[in-house]
């Protein structure tokens, strides 16, 4: 059986057809892997464990019926999903994952990451970062009505993309100086992260020893899945019909 990794889904009740994509392969092919990993960015925003609504409702539901199944589904916070609480995980029937941690894939220890956290180039955005990940400010903000979270949740979207707009690629994707002292850090020769919307497998040295990182793909345009095959040695970077922001039917 293959492991699943999937990351920077942001699905939105704006974006049916990628939400339809990813339920099917939940109750498609996910139903005979190993185990489904979800590295950050599942949703387009998350504003708390309590909103009831959708596509929160349905996707939940459907990883709780992956679980119920059998398969164990591993949740990562990402960027824009960094307010799961245990009642979201329980909802799912997940495991939450720190970022980063080391994980053992197909017998290789493998370092997870959302990825934002290589970007250190983009220092308002880790400030930021720092900010949001705080206790005190994730307990006041949750303290807070959910019609005023959800305002806050589009008026950061847009400053995000305004952000982004103004900056160079090098400045938004990760350093590599940062990736190769968290690898080195974390002793590993093989890293997969998403956030960057930049999917590739770039090869590189990591304590003289040869290592690899892989960055998985959004889910804007095309479904992107990385597969890990029983061997450990095979993986591929396939897409899922249907997803995409242009099939919102």
């Amino acid at each position: 059986m293959s492991l699943l990794l999937v990351s920077d889904l942001h699905l939105d009740a704006a974006r049916p057809a990628t939400t339809r994509a990813f339920i099917e392969l939940l109750e498609g092919e996910a139903r005979g892997c190993e185990a489904l990993y979800i590295l950050g960015d599942l949703f387009e925003a998350w504003v708390g464990d309590d909103d009831p609504g959708e596509p929160g409702a349905s996707v939940c539901a459907a990883l709780k019926a992956l679980s119920d199944a059998g398969v164990p589904v591993f949740l990562m916070r990402g960027n824009r999903d960094f307010l799961y609480g245990q009642r979201m995980a329980e909802r799912c029937g997940a495991t939450l994952l720190p970022d980063p941690c080391v994980a053992v894939l197909q017998g290789v220890p493998t370092l997870l990451m959302h990825g934002d956290l290589l970007c250190t180039d983009d220092t308002a955005y880790q400030a930021f970062r720092r900010q949001v990940r705080d206790p005190a400010w994730q307990a006041q903000f949750l303290s807070q009505p959910l019609a005023a979270r959800q305002a806050f949740a589009a008026q950061a979207r847009a400053a995000s993309r305004e952000h982004q707009q103004g900056l160079s690629e090098t400045i938004t994707d990760v350093n590599p100086r940062a990736v190769a002292e968290t690898m080195a850090r974390y002793g590993v020769t093989r890293l997969i992260h998403g956030h960057t919307h930049r999917p590739a497998m770039h090869a590189l040295e990591v304590g003289g020893r040869p290592a690899q990182r892989f960055v998985l793909g959004d889910w804007y345009d095309q479904g992107s899945v990385l597969r890990i095959h029983a061997d450990g040695e095979v993986l591929e970077a396939l897409a899922v019909p249907g997803a995409g922001a242009a099939a919102t039917a």
